[in-house]
């Protein structure tokens, strides 16, 4: 008995031994061959490339089963299920188009049948999307000139990297780098469509007049700014400063890297900056001021399309943040709240109850990042009343400190806070980055601190608390100027002050009882730190562990605005005979109107169907657990009961096509409709041509632990959605549906 999937199980139930202690033993009899209907199931489980306790196929039969297996470029779901692709790249949407790489999606519904749809376009993947374009939007870029351009430029035919911005306006290569930076940056942000059902069922676009597109370059096409509230804006507005001014104040030119996000009771949708850095530099000075954007040049080579806001002079500290829009009101074009922090933001979990400070959480997705509260200063009068917005523009911004006997704090980043880092030997990887403020050798006399550096030995962490006592001694300015500063660079300020480093919190949602589920993705190790080696480990203790978790985490008092916690592990990725419950990265979260946990995987590209040939390397010693992640095939839908006689199984409810992820599952009110983000399809290989596909060989392991050889066959590249040959991969918005109209969820009835 695995007493991990016990802890699962009783962790679900809310209730003592019997029903949680059955479930478990139903679910690993060697006999087991249940149909879900026959459980009170609605739908019949995919078959996915990893035997698991719930595909239905016993132990026994499992080889046999499994020795084969074909992999789909399609969005494949249980028998008596369908979808219907409701939008994608290049579709118009009001004077723009639908943007790349769709992620997090809400749906506000504004009568019966009927609402706007906000989504999310998180970034462009380079080979494949500048492969595509010119099939899809129906116009060439310049790359090839550009990449001439550089390399002329760069007195090197090698190069790639060029300071756009510090070319002068009539050069016409910086003319050509703004074509494909603008290009890129449209593909990016959030957009809003308007949908109706239709009496058959299926999802139509109406095309009213708030469907619009908010973008990496709405301010500078159209003077279609975004807001701020919060200290940050004090140091948008700064006259004296010692880093880059952008010269416009607090108005923002865009918003792009929108990732994952939250909805909140009165009809907003919060949605996430995450991997900003990428195109914007993301370290600033003491004061909390940009570095010049020189610092990240535009870098375009085959694979590689950074420094986006480079040519256009972006100003960096104006960009990690999280951005609330009112999808209904036609003149919203996005506020920045710099009280929830500037960091590479994932999700929102938005708690609100009457009488109560709003409680919003997010997590920064990189290793080492952290978990964060915001808590208002206000309280809720009425949960659905659109006012609640401005309680976000004054509170508390938190990061979350785990201890390792599952209580927790919360630690607030504010001047005051005492400086006491983590120890490089406590985290995967043994670094840890903190706020630089030595003075560069090259910059004797200049007194522009900043940036950070990386720590690897626990002395130098001794000297750095020598040095500062508190946050507000890495900061300058006045009270609300460091406030600014310390929220502008919360993930250093962080680290200083002891926050818990994480692996990669991917999604924050709130369970009905007023706790929260954390996803975190994977628990490896980057140039920059990694997560606490003593919080998150694999089921025998294994770190660095690849394969991700899923934590709770609840307030002591059920309270919003407590300041101390209680966490458990919930789940873990992996596979089934290791302690883990058949998927790999777990990303966003979703709780039905039952109760019920549903998951979407974030395996990466590169690891997706990755042969495995083996498990031991040429001496015989066990490979590393990263380098198995292809076994688990492509990215991935699972659905979790929490109560009655599955509560804790994990079942498979759809696989992804080709080098996708799945992202941003969101449920109508009547849960009739799944709105699902398919992400990249085609990203590591392009247009799948003349139906490629190759045979790989993996090393599998049975249910009860017995090793097999599976030889499976990978198309190479996507033709998804339109699945006809040679037709180039498109990232898309789907509406998942019953073919019988009744809800989604097992045990739903129809509304």
């Amino acid at each position: 008995m695995n007493i991990k999937r016990r802890e699962f199980l009783l962790f679900f139930s809310g209730f003592a031994g019997t029903l949680a202690l059955s479930s478990l033993q139903s679910c690993n009899l060697p006999g087991l061959k249940s149909s879900s209907k026959s459980q009170g199931f609605n739908f019949k489980p995919v078959k996915g490339p990893l035997p698991v306790p719930t595909d239905g196929i016993v132990p026994a039969q499992q080889i046999a089963e499994y020795s084969s297996y074909e992999v789909l470029d399609d969005l494949v779901l249980p028998e008596g299920f369908t979808y219907d692709a409701i939008a994608q790249w290049g579709d118009p949407v009001g004077d723009s188009r639908f943007g790349y790489n769709n992620d997090y999606l809400s749906f506000i519904e504004t009568a019966p049948d009927q609402g706007y749809l906000a989504i999310n376009f998180e970034y462009v993947s380079p080979e494949i999307w500048m492969q595509t374009y010119p099939l899809v939007i129906q116009k060439p870029l310049p790359l090839e000139e550009v990449k001439t351009g550089i390399s002329k430029a760069s007195k090197g035919e090698s190069a790639t990297l060029i300071n756009a911005f510090a070319l002068a306006d009539n050069n016409p290569l910086k003319a050509q780098i703004q074509q494909i930076c603008e290009e890129a940056l449209i593909d990016q942000g959030l957009g809003v469509i308007s949908l109706r059902r239709t009496p058959e069922g299926q999802w139509e676009r109406t095309n009213s007049p708030a469907d619009r597109r908010i973008s990496g370059i709405s301010g500078l096409k159209n003077g279609r700014y975004l807001k701020a509230t919060g200290p940050g804006v004090k140091i948008f507005q700064k006259q004296q400063m010692q880093g880059y001014r952008d010269e416009l104040g607090d108005r923002i030119i865009g918003t792009f890297g929108n990732c994952a996000g939250g909805t909140t009771p009165w009809g907003t949708v919060l949605s996430a900056e995450e991997n900003f850095q990428s195109q914007v530099p993301e370290p600033v000075y003491a004061d909390g001021t940009s570095f010049d954007p020189g610092e990240l040049p535009f870098d375009l080579a085959a694979n590689n399309l950074d420094g986006q806001g480079n040519v256009f002079g972006l100003a960096g500290n104006k960009y990690g943040w999280i951005v609330e829009i009112d999808p209904t009101d036609p003149n919203d074009y996005g506020t920045k709240h710099t009280w929830l922090g500037r960091y590479r933001h994932e999700a929102v979990g938005v708690r609100v109850a009457s009488g109560k400070p709003l409680a919003f959480y997010s997590g920064c997705d990189r290793q080492g990042g952290h978990l964060y509260k915001f808590v208002s200063q206000g309280v809720v009068t009425n949960p659905t009343d659109k006012a609640n917005s401005k309680l976000l523009t004054d509170g508390q911004l938190y990061g979350a400190k785990f201890n390792s006997d599952g209580t927790g704090t919360w630690i607030p980043l504010i001047p005051e806070t005492a400086i006491d880092p983590q120890l490089p030997s406590q985290l995967v990887g043994n670094l840890i980055s903190l706020p630089k403020r030595e003075l560069p050798t090259s910059r004797q006399g200049n007194q522009r601190q900043g940036g950070y550096f990386i720590s690897d030995r626990d002395e130098e962490i001794q000297s750095f608390k020598q040095q500062f006592k508190t946050l507000g001694d890495l900061y300058i300015g006045n009270p609300e100027e460091k406030q600014g500063a310390i929220l502008i660079d919360a993930h250093y300020a962080a680290n200083a002050a002891g926050v818990t480093c994480t692996a990669r919190p991917e999604d924050t949602i709130i369970a009905p009882d007023g706790s929260l589920y954390i996803a975190f993705t994977a628990g490896g190790s980057a140039p920059e730190g990694g997560p606490d080696n003593r919080i998150f480990t694999g089921p025998k203790g294994e770190t660095p562990y690849p394969f991700g978790w899923i934590f709770r985490l609840k307030e002591d008092g059920n309270e919003p605005a407590s300041l101390s916690f209680t966490w458990e592990k919930l789940a873990l990725g992996g596979e089934p005979t290791q302690g883990g419950i058949g998927f790999s990265n777990p990303d966003n979260l979703l709780v039905d109107s039952g109760s019920n946990l549903w998951i979407v995987t974030d395996m990466s590209t590169g690891g997706l169907n990755g042969a495995v040939p083996t498990r031991v390397d040429d001496s015989g010693q066990a490979i590393g657990l990263a380098k198995q992640i292809g076994i688990f095939g492509n990215n991935s839908i699972w659905f979790i009961p929490t109560t009655g006689p599955n509560l804790g199984n994990a079942y498979l409810f759809g696989l992804g096509p080709m080098e996708c992820e799945t992202t941003g599952p969101f449920l109508t009110q009547d849960e009739r409709t799944l709105f699902l983000a398919v992400q990249h399809p085609g990203e590591a290989n392009g247009i799948r041509m003349n139906g490629a596909v190759e045979t790989r060989q993996f090393a599998m392991i049975t249910t009860e632990g017995e090793e097999f050889i599976q030889t499976r066959q990978v198309p190479v590249g996507s033709n998804w959605p339109t699945k006809q040959p040679n037709d180039p991969p498109i990232p898309a918005v789907v509406a998942i549906r019953r073919l019988d109209s009744q809800p989604i969820p097992p045990g739903m009835t129809s509304i």
